[in-house]
């Protein structure tokens, strides 16, 4: 890449061997990639083609044994467990129902493209619900950004996936906060990544 960032893959790679390295309980969650027919049914229930970085992604992990506490492993990416193809299409249909809604009251311009939109495709939710995805709109295709149920308006944290991930790796390595959010690792029990909000110092 023009960027010198390594590839989406290579890059899935050295997180996950870290896991494995430092964080067992997180790696331990990893599922098995999904087939090639499971996308097709993820596109179906989307009603349009995945960006290549979600395929690449299913392809290596359909998600991760969701935990049902925050004290279980499993919430890697900044707190967010990585959603599998029916977690995907779960949290999709969940967004288009609040567009839905916010037509039928006339507050479009306050929901869509703002806290939620039909071309968001949900990569990762934390214990709150709150949402990582994949921005599959024209001008914002492969953009990964935060949706949280407390904020007016969602943040744009990457411009890639690989950017993502190449971020992610770096602070897991140089124990130093990731640079496009306030949050910096910390392994929990010697058994999983936690994300805490890095405070300012005085």
């Amino acid at each position: 890449m023009a960027t010198g960032t390594p590839g989406l893959t290579e890059l899935w790679q050295c997180f996950e061997d870290w896991l494995g390295a430092h964080a067992p309980g997180d790696h331990a969650t990893l599922r098995p990639g999904c087939s090639d027919g499971e996308i097709r049914r993820l596109e179906d229930g989307l009603g349009f083609l995945v960006h290549e970085d979600v395929r690449v992604t299913l392809g290596l992990h359909n998600g991760v044994v969701m935990r049902r506490a925050s004290t279980e492993a499993g919430a890697f990416l900044l707190g967010y467990s990585l959603l599998d193809v029916d977690g995907i299409l779960q949290a999709h249909r969940d967004l288009v129902s609040m567009v839905e809604d916010a037509r039928e009251e006339d507050e479009e311009d306050l929901v869509i493209g703002r806290i939620a939109d039909p071309l968001w495709v949900p990569l990762a939710r934390n214990i709150s619900g709150d949402l990582l995805f994949v921005d599959h709109r024209l001008h914002h295709s492969g953009e990964i950004g935060e949706m949280s149920f407390g904020d007016p308006e969602y943040r744009l944290l990457w411009p890639r996936m690989d950017l993502m991930l190449a971020d992610l790796y770096d602070a897991l390595e140089k124990r130093t906060p990731v640079t496009s959010v306030p949050r910096v690792p910390r392994l929990h029990e010697e058994r999983m990544l936690e994300w805490p909000v890095q405070t300012r110092q005085p």
